[in-house]
C-alpha cells in the first residue's frame, strides 16, 4: 500500500509566515501606487486645464482681441463663445471667466461669479472633461460625477478649486465638503486664478 504524504505543522506554519511577509510589503507598495494614481489624474487635469485656459487666451489675441455686442471680451473657442476678464486693477484682461450659453457673466469677477462659473469653464474648454458639479449633494447621489467645484475671493483673488471626488473625506456613505482653504486638510485639487491664469496643484490624498 503506498503512503500518502503531506504537510507537516512546521512546514504549514512557514508557508502562512512567508505569505504574512509578502503581504506586509506588498500591501503598503500597492496603496502607494493607487496614492501616485490619484496625483497623477490632478495633475493632469490641472496641466490640461492651464493649456486650454492658454490657448483660449491666446486666440483671442490672435484675433484681434475681439469683444461681443455688450464690450465684453470674448473669443469663439472650438464653438464655445466664452467671456474674457475685463482688464482691472489686479486683473488681466482675456482669461476665461463663462460660456456665454452657460452662466454668460463673471468678466470682472465680482459677485456674479460663483462655483457655477468654475463647472461652466470646465464643461467648455476642456474636451470631454470629467463630470464635475458644484453641488455636495448631487456629489454623494451621483456616483458618475467625478470632481467638486468650489469658489473662494472676489476680484482678483477670486479662484475656482477643483477636487477629485475620490479623495475626500467622507461621513460614513456621504463626502464632506472640503470648503475652500488654499492648504485643503483633505483632497487632491487644483485652483485657477482667472485674474491671472494661474493654476496651481495640491495633493493631500487619502
Amino acid at each position: 500500500m503506498k503512503k500518502q504524504s503531506g504537510f507537516t505543522l512546521i512546514e504549514l506554519v512557514i508557508v502562512v509566515v512567508i505569505l504574512g511577509f509578502l503581504a506586509v510589503t506588498a500591501i503598503p507598495k500597492f496603496l502607494d501606487l493607487t496614492d501616485q494614481a490619484k496625483q497623477a489624474n490632478i495633475e493632469g487635469m490641472a496641466g490640461g486645464f492651464a493649456t486650454a485656459v492658454s490657448l483660449a487666451r491666446a486666440q483671442w489675441e490672435a484675433e484681434g482681441r475681439p469683444q461681443d455686442a455688450t464690450g465684453r471680451n470674448s473669443v469663439d473657442y472650438d464653438g464655445s463663445i466664452m467671456v474674457l476678464t475685463t482688464e482691472a486693477t489686479g486683473i488681466r484682461p482675456g482669461y476665461v471667466v463663462s460660456s456665454a450659453a452657460g452662466q454668460d457673466n463673471g468678466a470682472t469677477l465680482g459677485g456674479g461669479f460663483t462655483a457655477a462659473n468654475c463647472v461652466d469653464i470646465w464643461q467648455n474648454i476642456l474636451q470631454q472633461p470629467p463630470r464635475v458639479t458644484d453641488t455636495l449633494a448631487i456629489l454623494n447621489s451621483d456616483s458618475t460625477m467625478d470632481y467638486f467645484a468650489a469658489k473662494s475671493g472676489t476680484g482678483a483673488t477670486t479662484l475656482c478649486h477643483f477636487y477629485l471626488k475620490e479623495t475626500l473625506n467622507k461621513n460614513g456613505d456621504n463626502f464632506i465638503d472640503p470648503g475652500t482653504s488654499l492648504t485643503p486638510a483633505t483632497g487632491n485639487s487644483f485652483t485657477y486664478q482667472p485674474a491671472n491664469s494661474s493654476v496651481v496643484v495640491y495633493i493631500n490624498s487619502n
